[in-house]
């Protein structure tokens, strides 16, 4: 480690900035795990998978071997006071290549997620100024307008700035702040919807497709399924919850902190499904439409609900606000690095991601129009971003972390404070269980090893 890195860690973890409450971290860090994957992937993916049945193998692998890189994630950034380059530098001088992989990792994601938050504020406005005419073809719309040059982009745009504007502010004034007064919207927007697709006729149909399993849907795929839905919701192999975690206070205790994460996040998944699923067979829709679940198939249901722009507002709104607290985190996670890598000022790093993440946009959002017929892998850019992110260089982040993690940081009777037997479970889920899932996932996703 050369004395030029030795004095960027030394000054970063010196000016450290730190979250000011409990209460700000655990939103924060929620907002960073609750976004586009609650509200826009889990439902649609439940629904292919067989709604109860996927709903509990997904929980049974939050609670068990995905905590593990939640915790580890946590604990790095905890424990040297930095973001994902110099934490893993600070482990061991070849590990820092471990932290640049993530952060191209969560730069390649705000290339396609920016895009998808772009369409969320196009829907949001065209709602507000009843835009959108009754009658519409949903299907046909989307792709019109997804197809478009200029829109989209713009759009597109606008979902960085907003996104930017916050880390720019710094931990507090902006990350925080905007954490305490979106999540608790988020909630109650989230808890109102709910509520009101209780009351919708054949609601009753939805409430039996989240509760009520049929094993006959289970198989090794809807496990695999499961498996990397869990670690995408809770945002582990970016980088982001090193950066979060290097933030906090020594007391805070780690186990109870990413538990209380895990229930929050389920506890909204599932919610997102109390408030799609029972809409979409009210209305004699399918439940595992897909990605076009959100854009497509929930304009149909808010088309025949009374007052359905308002509650059609209120939804986008509630997705703008979940698309916007994971991609503010997306950002830190590479601002964090470059500004302790580069000893710059949080405004230049800001600016640099922010045109970095802008111009990967551009090919990701062309790719449904005039680059549509540009494929690498056969694979459009969107796609090939969307891939390469979560089919490889998250699971393959994920396993380096466990296996550094375990194998030589040692930190299992730290987190655990002494409990023999936690540490004896941390240990075996650490070293071997997840490790092992990790690379079976890998190889699947590169169709190395393929199932049926």
């Amino acid at each position: 480690m050369s004395n030029a890195t030795k004095i960027n860690i030394e000054q970063s973890q010196a000016v450290r900035p730190q979250w000011t409450s409990h209460l700000g971290f655990i939103l924060a860090t929620l907002g960073s795990a609750v976004g586009l994957g609650n509200i826009w992937r889990f439902p649609y993916v439940m629904g292919k998978y067989g709604g109860a049945a996927f709903l509990l193998v997904y929980m049974l692998l939050m609670c068990t071997v995905c905590a593990i890189p939640l915790i580890c994630e946590l604990f790095i950034g905890k424990k040297f006071k930095l973001a994902t380059v110099l934490a893993y530098q600070s482990i061991k001088n070849k590990c820092k290549y471990i932290g640049w992989m993530q952060v191209y990792t969560v730069i390649l994601i705000s290339g396609f997620y920016f895009v998808v938050g772009g369409w969320i504020i196009h829907y949001m406005f065209m709602y507000f100024i009843n835009g959108i005419p009754s009658g519409t073809d949903y299907s046909l719309y989307f792709a019109n307008f997804s197809s478009k040059t200029i829109s989209p982009l713009f759009f597109a745009f606008l979902f960085l700035i907003a996104s930017a504007f916050f880390p720019y502010r710094g931990v507090n004034k902006g990350i925080e702040n905007a954490s305490k007064v979106m999540m608790p919207l988020f909630l109650l927007m989230l808890i109102f919807l709910v509520i009101v697709a209780q009351t919708l006729p054949g609601a009753k149909a939805g409430l039996e497709f989240v509760f009520k399993p049929d094993f006959s849907k289970f198989n090794a795929e809807m496990f695999l399924v499961a498996f990397g839905q869990a670690l995408f919701s809770l945002s582990v192999g970016i980088g982001a919850l090193i950066t979060y975690g290097s933030y906090l206070g020594k007391e805070t205790n780690l186990v109870e902190s990413s538990y209380t994460l895990i229930f929050g996040e389920t506890l909204i998944a599932v919610s997102a499904g109390l408030m799609i699923f029972p809409a979409v067979f009210s209305y004699g829709l399918n439940p595992g439409e897909g990605p076009g679940l959100v854009f497509v198939t929930l304009p149909q249901v808010f088309e025949q609900l009374p007052a359905g722009s308002f509650f059609a507002i209120l939804f986008f709104i509630l997705l703008l606000f979940a698309a916007l607290t994971s991609s503010i985190s997306i950002l830190e996670a590479a601002i964090a690095s470059f500004r302790e890598v580069y000893n710059m000022s949080r405004k230049k790093a800001t600016i640099i991601v922010s045109v970095i993440s802008a111009f990967l946009m551009i090919p990701c959002s062309l790719s449904f129009g005039i680059m549509k017929n540009f494929k690498i892998f056969d694979k459009t850019i969107f796609d090939l971003f969307d891939f390469a992110t979560s089919s490889v260089l998250m699971p393959l982040s994920t396993l380096c972390l466990c296996l550094i993690t375990g194998w030589i940081l040692k930190p299992s009777d730290e987190i655990v404070n002494g409990n023999k037997i936690l540490y004896f479970i941390f240990n075996i889920l650490l070293k071997y269980v997840t490790p092992i899932l990790l690379l079976f996932s890998l190889l699947c996703g590169l169709n190395i090893i393929k199932i049926n």
